[in-house]
């Protein structure tokens, strides 16, 4: 096909401006958009380009691979750069701080994060072979470059290609069976199908496989429906929680000057009466804030405990992110930590959780020491950053079953939300996505946050200072939400767990090494194949 003979000799700056536009173009499937059939397109696209890199063979095997390399970055920064470049917004909280080091950041993350996307058009191209056998490489090097992406230096799975169908919740319900990595590995295989519409041969020789796919995603919409439909949400019905979604803006929030302005705020939303809840707050039996409520050290103010004991009738827990001083955990040198609150009616702090995986620039610096000598500073701003919580652990509610502390992005990260021992009746998700405004970035969080209930069988209760606030029962249907940078109150009866937890987040590790594998020997003998019939 000409098309397909088009793209393949691309070279130079075309190539990798169309790369890149091909990358742009498929972050048309992340939230807000959730146009994921952009991947039928996209995925295509890369293929051509890999099948192009053998070009370069006749240089040499070196050169061939870094062609493929050079594809997969392009693709890789194209794509990175179109869905996070809201994280720039974050630099201008305090632009007379942080504005000069937008252009680093919103250019910097996306080409590191292509760095992995490089690395699986290597891996792809080492097992290439003509025909639908280079799908399979293409699937398996991809799943691999991006499970790689979700776990070295940190991890940061954020917009991993499994996202893009999981935003239609039917399908988002394969997450129960083969957690986020299974469903980036079907989104692969599935979407990189239409690519053998531009070879030569009969209608079924081109489309038998692309319509199979097809088909495959058509049952997997019929499958998550039916588990929608046989699954009735259910509630416990003695545990009424309320959430405050005070939207305040960032710079407020944190201004140590207008505190009590912002505890008055907080109270004054919290105790509003409500249509569920017509005593208001005499009906509430978890009153939940998001994450770094105060701008303050809680311990250092005993005019807030009495604040709160004044406000609170006797049958309310409060439950709301703050900071904390405290002792240093071994190696670590800060005494703040960014943590979850358990406090009664009397203000009495009952139990704390802390924040365990940090946002790297943000809640601290990689060689901190170093870095703040030479005057750089993380966005919070607190000399020597945060300390990290030694281990997640049950945070124990009264009165209610206990949850799964998860802070901020902790909750992104499948098969680490849930603590040892124990399983928790919910997860709590405390976040503060302020720092980014009215852009896809807050969407985008909300959707990972969801994808976790269907991998896990759990309900989700999510509190964010600009929103999105939400209660999402166990297979992802929202029960209440108030929107981005809505301010107000969201009631409601906690959903229930499912009795029987989803395989997904340990079944999808042993899937997802088989299909990779099975993949892989598939390719492997399709090479051998053709190398033969060339010998």
């Amino acid at each position: 096909m000409a098309l397909a003979s088009w793209v393949r000799g691309l070279a130079g700056w075309r190539r990798l401006a169309f790369g890149m536009a091909a990358g742009a173009f498929s972050a048309l499937s992340t939230a807000p958009y959730g146009l994921w059939p952009v991947l039928a397109l996209g995925f295509p696209a890369l293929v051509l380009l890999i099948d192009g890199a053998g070009h370069a063979r006749v240089r040499g095997r070196g050169a061939m691979l870094r062609a493929a390399a050079a594809a997969g970055w392009a693709f890789g920064f194209g794509y990175f750069l179109a869905s996070l470049w809201w994280i720039g917004d974050a630099f201008l909280v305090e632009a007379d701080v942080f504005a000069w080091l937008l252009p680093v950041a919103v250019l910097a993350l996306p080409a590191g994060l292509a760095l992995f996307m490089a690395l699986g058009a290597v891996l792809a191209r080492l097992l290439w072979s003509p025909g639908p056998a280079r799908l399979c490489a293409f699937t398996a090097a991809f799943t691999v470059s991006e499970w790689l992406r979700g776990h070295v230096l940190t991890g940061f799975p954020w917009n991993t290609f499994g996202y893009g169908p999981a935003a239609t919740l039917e399908l988002a319900q394969g997450a129960a069976v083969v957690g986020l990595w299974g469903l980036t590995f079907f989104t692969l295989l599935l979407f990189s199908t239409p690519v053998l519409l531009l070879r030569a041969g009969g209608f079924w020789r081109r489309a038998g496989w692309p319509l199979a796919a097809l088909a495959v995603l058509a049952g997997a919409y019929g499958a998550g429906a039916y588990r929608l439909a046989v699954t009735p949400a259910r509630f416990l019905e003695t545990v009424h929680l309320r959430i405050m979604q005070p939207a305040l803006p960032q710079g407020e929030k944190f201004a140590y000057d207008k505190r009590q302005t912002v505890l008055s705020n907080y109270l004054e939303l919290s105790t509003r009466k409500s249509i569920l809840y017509p005593k208001g707050l005499e009906d509430v039996s978890l009153l939940i804030w998001p994450e770094s409520a105060f701008p303050f050290i809680y311990e250092r103010e005993p005019w807030a405990k009495a604040r709160i004991a004044e406000a609170l009738p006797e049958n309310v827990t409060l439950v709301t992110g703050a900071a904390r001083l405290g002792l240093p955990p071994p190696g670590q040198s800060s005494s703040f930590y960014n943590s979850i609150r358990v406090m009664n009616a009397r203000g009495e702090v009952l139990d704390t959780a802390d924040k365990v995986h940090l946002v790297p620039f943000g809640e601290y610096l990689p060689f901190q020491a170093f870095l703040e000598w030479l005057g750089l500073e993380q966005l919070t701003r607190v000399r020597g950053g945060f300390s990290a919580g030694t281990t997640l652990r049950p945070l124990p509610l009264p009165g209610a079953p206990a949850a799964a502390p998860l802070i901020c992005y902790e909750v992104i990260f499948p098969g680490a939300v849930l603590p040892v021992g124990p399983r928790p009746g919910f997860l709590l998700n405390l976040t503060n996505d302020a720092w980014f405004g009215d852009t896809p970035g807050p969407y985008q969080h909300f959707l990972q946050a969801r994808l976790r209930t269907i991998e896990e069988g759990l309900p989700l209760v999510r509190a964010a200072n600009t929103g999105i606030s939400a209660i999402v029962d166990p297979v992802g249907r929202i029960v209440a939400a108030l929107d981005l940078g809505e301010r107000g109150i969201l009631d409601a009866d906690l959903p229930a767990a499912l009795a029987n937890p989803p395989p997904g987040t340990w079944l999808s590790g042993v899937v997802l090494g088989l299909v990779t594998l099975l993949t892989s020997l598939v390719a492997v003998c399709a090479i051998r194949r053709h190398h033969t019939r060339l010998g």
